[in-house]
């Protein structure tokens, strides 16, 4: 049979469904979030170009997108935008505010000040420091612990630019334990840790510390310019006493400089002694078991040990006289280096070779260790002692076990240098010390030394770690100024004390830790309420993207589209209105979509069908909560961890 259609207009053949521009636009649509198919659904709505918009209409367009952009997981997004850039930023810049020269300094408006940071256990965390903590929490302790100190220190450079910044010793925690090529741990569980271990430390540090320094540079004033010195060891970087191993130090020092040294920094004298080698001149000798510093053949127990230091210190006026002689030179601009008298002479002629003599200027003379100078016991340490604050407002209190710096010791550590090698110290390093600065201990403490010539006050410094027992790290400035007359050394004013101190507090990581969990606590709590809400009751949400309104069972027959009401009205998400009732009994059709959209088959939510029971009705109910809970969770997720991660990955 055929037919004929007259006049009929040419149409040419339908192009393929699947690949028809039209159709993939849908599928992308369908690919986009609900709120955005429902936004891109209203455009379409809306009237064209040309046509005015009533009152109701733009006032509905309004409310509409109110509701898109106003909603609870878009304000937790925000709150944790703000509260991340809080705990990675601002508490930072709000812990310097209060550090910056100008606030606390007091010298006189002409004063050019030389400023200095002093900087102690950082102690970078490694497999010494806790040995028994599992990957991957070991990994995040060491990513935290270094973002840490690489904030603070580039804070430190950018807000203040110190001239210098001197550290107290303890850079590494277990750097005496990394193997040489000749030494390796007593410890079994460090024996594998090789020398290239130690090496990539010290790149480690470099990256925290020598990388963030030149930050600064454009705040120092100093016309001879800026000096790191990191050459003081600590403890945890060799060892202590009769328990150090030469090979150990030896690597130390061929990296970051010799521990015993003597530089000039703002017209006063710096003194560096290596103590923890040092104090092995009164330990007893690992192979031996004597003590002192002699013995019966002429050669003293562990001299490998303390020789060093020993010796820098008989010599002391010889370093003094040379380092404050060649700072003289460079503030009169000479030439560096020494001149000699071009003469031949007899070979047994002396004197002539030599370096011309040099005297020691008189400097105002600073000491370093790294062990605290001895006290006596219960000395306390004052008001900024973190752990135990003074038990007593008396300033004048004698004695406060509590608040002072414990008189003990261990293996490979002592809290404070003995009696006999602290009056050793002192007395060598010369009558014109006016000051000593230590670390070891973590927390603060400042005492005044009266057993000694002039009662020259200590600090010892905080660590700079969060992970070293402190809650509040920290570090000290100290403020020089001692002009003095280029060619004598001579001071020009007569200025006491020639230098001020200020203690700085770095933020407490521990409680921003603490703050992040419970704003996730408060999120979680948030938003599961608004699960629970959307699903119980669809009505009262101001969600455009809400998902079904009650626990949906699927139905395995086909449903002919005769039986759906006419009035059923679906959602953008295949979500549908109330319909009409049927027999007295309401129910609500969600229809799944087949090949070109068309419905296959449905869903049936409703009363009296006899489909499910009361405990599949309450499993139903839970799993919709339950879904539009972590599809809210994981919607704030992804932008929030986003953020933070830009924040730890930037600074």
């Amino acid at each position: 049979m055929s037919y004929a259609y007259p006049n009929a207009p040419f149409r040419p053949a339908r192009r393929n469904s699947t690949s028809g521009p039209s159709n993939i636009l849908v599928q992308m649509q369908n690919a986009l979030p609900p709120w955005a198919q429902q936004w891109i659904a209203e455009l379409r709505a809306q009237p064209r170009a040309g046509r005015r918009r009533s009152p109701s209409e733009l006032k509905a367009m309004g409310r509409s997108t109110i509701r898109r952009v106003v909603k609870i997981a878009n304000a937790l997004i925000l709150f944790w935008v703000w509260t991340l850039w809080w705990g990675e930023r601002t508490v930072f810049q709000e812990s310097l505010e209060g550090c910056g020269w100008g606030e606390w300094e007091k010298w006189p408006s002409h004063a050019t000040p030389h400023h200095v940071a002093f900087v102690a256990d950082p102690q970078l965390v490694d497999p010494h420091t806790y040995p028994g903590r599992p990957w991957p929490l070991s990994t995040l302790t060491v990513k935290f612990t270094d973002q840490y100190l690489r904030r603070s220190f580039s804070s430190m450079q950018r807000n203040l630019g110190p001239d210098s910044v001197l550290f107290l010793g303890d850079l590494f925690d277990g750097g005496r334990e990394w193997a040489t090529g000749t030494t390796s741990s007593p410890d079994e569980r460090y024996k594998k840790y090789k020398d290239s271990f130690w090496k990539k430390e010290y790149s480690r540090f470099g990256r925290i510390f020598s990388d963030q320094f030149k930050e600064g540079d454009a705040l120092s004033r100093d016309p001879l310019g800026r000096r790191m010195i990191a050459s003081l060891p600590g403890n945890h970087d060799l060892g202590f006493g009769s328990g150090i191993k030469v090979p150990v130090r030896d690597r130390f020092q061929t990296f970051f400089g010799r521990g015993n040294r003597v530089d000039v920094l703002g017209n006063h004298t710096f003194v560096s002694v290596d103590t923890v080698s040092l104090s092995a001149m009164d330990q007893p000798d690992p192979q031996t078991g004597s003590t002192g510093t002699g013995s019966g053949d002429g050669k003293s127990p562990n001299e490998a040990i303390w020789k060093e230091a020993e010796e820098f210190l008989n010599q002391m006026n010889v370093h003094r006289a040379k380092a404050e002689t060649h700072e003289l030179k460079s503030l009169r601009g000479q030439a560096e280096g020494y001149q000699f008298h071009h003469a031949a002479v007899e070979v047994k002629e002396p004197s002539l070779g030599q370096l011309p003599q040099s005297e020691t200027v008189g400097l105002p003379t600073i000491l370093l260790t790294h062990v605290p100078l001895y006290r006596k016991a219960a000395t306390p340490c004052g008001p900024y002692r973190e752990h135990y604050p003074p038990s007593s407002s008396d300033e004048e209190l004698q004695e406060d076990e509590q608040n002072s710096l414990k008189i003990s010791g261990g293996y490979q550590y002592q809290n404070v240098l003995t009696q006999t090698i602290s009056n050793d110290l002192v007395s060598k390093v010369g009558p014109n010390l006016v000051h000593v600065y230590s670390g070891d201990d973590h927390d603060y403490c400042e005492i005044a030394h009266r057993e000694f010539s002039g009662s020259p006050r200590e600090i010892t410094v905080k660590s700079l770690s969060w992970a070293m027992g402190v809650r509040r790290p920290g570090f000290v400035l100290t403020s020089l100024w001692n002009p003095i007359d280029p060619t004598t050394g001579k001071s020009l004013e007569a200025i006491s004390p020639t230098l001020q101190n200020h203690l700085c507090l770095l933020p407490d990581q521990l409680s921003i830790f603490i703050h992040y969990a419970m704003i996730l606590v408060l999120t979680l709590v948030v938003l599961l309420a608004r699960a629970v809400l959307v699903t119980i009751y669809p009505s009262q949400s101001n969600n455009a993207d809400a998902g079904p309104i009650l626990p949906l069972t699927k139905v395995q027959r086909h449903v002919p589209t005769s039986s759906i009401s006419s009035s059923t009205i679906f959602a953008p998400h295949g979500l549908a209105s109330r319909g009409t009732n049927t027999n007295s009994r309401s129910f609500e059709y969600y229809p799944e979509k087949g090949h070109e959209g068309s419905p296959t088959k449905g869903t049936f939510s409703g009363q009296g069908h006899g489909q499910r029971s009361g405990n599949e009705n309450g499993k139903g109910v839970l799993g919709a909560v339950w879904g539009a809970f972590f599809g809210e969770v994981w919607f704030v997720a992804k932008v929030v961890l986003g953020w933070y991660i830009f924040l730890i990955w930037r600074w």
